[in-house]
């Protein structure tokens, strides 16, 4: 009998085959995509653009098939392009499935009752037309927001990653604040853990409860960790905006190999638009491509077998 998918023991999995927790970010700023696949003032009223998005995003896509578990689009910098930027989501999320990569969408999506339900089932019931594999969360309207994304994750073995500690430098104006004797962010990870029990897979013990952690706070990481035993890490941070790959793991517990696992570490930038990608050549693009990949899988896959 096949056993019910379940996000937590799929992604865990995986990085145990790969040898490395690496998410790639499927971010495709108009003005950083590379001179091969241009078209146009790549402007987002721009049909053209569209089009250029597609072709560049479907061949990073390619490149990425093997290499890594996971991909995690920005829904932003699809829906910036109107109508048919949210039509071409689809299309990647469809793209990345037939190359057998999860699906985390970094939507942040907050909200309440029947808007939080709706989102809910917009992205995680798997007949929706958005469905994806995992969604990201912002808990910041209250834990009753968070309740029907956990009710889709535990009848629909999805996943949710709920912001915690974010990586962006204004992060500790609300995230640090006191509240009942700890910061805001450790307060929140506790209120969690109810949910994180709720949703541990079968096989590996990992929660599909997941929360996001930056990699610019990695001193912070095991008090989240303390709190959150079985929560899958979603660290971004890692690579552009500076933190290392041993920073980026630090949240990481012994697996049953003897490697570090708990988690996945985000790299967007540094992997989709390294500086040698710039050229208008396609051969050279596609080793620009899989020279960064492989540096990030290298460093990360080095940190969790130390």
């Amino acid at each position: 009998m096949t056993q019910p998918f379940h996000f937590a023991d799929a992604l865990i999995g995986r990085v145990r085959e790969l040898g490395h927790p690496l998410c790639v970010g499927l971010d495709p700023h108009l003005d950083r995509i590379p001179p091969l696949f241009r078209e146009g003032g790549m402007k987002p009223g721009d049909p053209r653009s569209v089009e250029a998005v597609r072709a560049f995003v479907f061949a990073f896509i390619d490149r990425i098939e093997g290499r890594a578990a996971v991909v995690k689009p920005q829904s932003a910098l699809f829906e910036q392009l109107g109508p048919a930027g949210a039509g071409l989501l689809a299309e990647v999320v469809e793209r990345c499935r037939q190359r057998g990569l999860l699906v985390l969408l970094d939507a942040k999506r907050g909200d309440i009752g029947s808007s939080a339900d709706a989102y809910a089932r917009a992205y995680l019931e798997p007949d929706s037309p958005l469905a994806v594999e995992a969604l990201t969360v912002n808990p910041y309207l209250g834990r009753d927001t968070l309740e029907p994304f956990v009710q889709r994750s535990r009848d629909c073995g999805r996943g949710v990653f709920v912001l915690v500690r974010t990586s962006n430098p204004g992060a500790g104006d609300l995230q640090d604040l006191e509240v009942k004797g700890a910061p805001l962010f450790l307060s929140l990870a506790r209120s969690l853990a109810s949910f994180e029990e709720e949703l541990r897979g079968p096989q590996t013990g990992w929660s599909s409860l997941g929360v996001v952690v930056g990699a610019t706070w990695p001193e912070e990481h095991q008090a989240v960790r303390e709190a959150l035993p079985h929560s899958l890490f979603l660290v971004p941070g890692y690579g552009a905006q500076g933190a290392t790959a041993a920073e980026a793991v630090r949240g990481f517990t012994e697996g049953p190999s003897g490697g570090r696992e708990g988690g996945i570490v985000n790299s967007s930038r540094g992997v989709m638009f390294p500086e040698a990608a710039l050229s208008e050549d396609a051969s050279t693009w596609e080793q620009a491509i899989d020279a960064a990949l492989d540096q990030a899988a290298s460093e990360l896959g080095e940190a969790v077998s130390g």
